[in-house]
């Protein structure tokens, strides 16, 4: 059974960094692609970075961009996203979710097949 599991949001200020955490089981991190994605209050969802099944390369939505850093350690089955200079616009549940194949654009969430259940994050001013 897929199940991916979000950790590490929480209340930060703003400039402040949190790192979430993705865990995930029933499937093998080296032939799926792993995105994050945020939604904030009565917006729409929104692509946030996503890492390549078998190289592990890395996509950045615009508004992360030197900011978030995406990993993985395969070996513990975990999907890492380090988010600094958080600003208040950053605020949002953020989910994580798993796509068959290699890379799946951020662009295209309906590639996305499984999806955690978020965590939020909280940036305050």
């Amino acid at each position: 059974q897929v199940q991916l599991v979000e950790s590490g949001g929480g209340l930060v200020q703003y400039g402040g960094s949190l790192r979430l955490s993705c865990a995930t089981s029933g499937f093998n991190l080296n032939y799926y692609a792993i995105g994050w994605f945020r939604q904030a209050p009565g917006k729409g969802r929104e692509g946030v970075s996503c890492i390549s099944a078998s190289e592990g390369r890395t996509y950045y939505g615009d508004s992360v961009k030197g900011r978030f850093t995406i990993s993985r350690d395969t070996a513990k089955n975990t999907v890492y996203l380090q988010m600094n200079g958080l600003k208040p616009e950053d605020t949002g549940v953020y989910y994580c979710a798993a796509a068959i194949g290699d890379y799946a654009p951020i662009e295209e969430p309906d590639r996305y097949k499984y999806w955690g259940q978020g965590t939020q994050v909280t940036v305050s001013s």
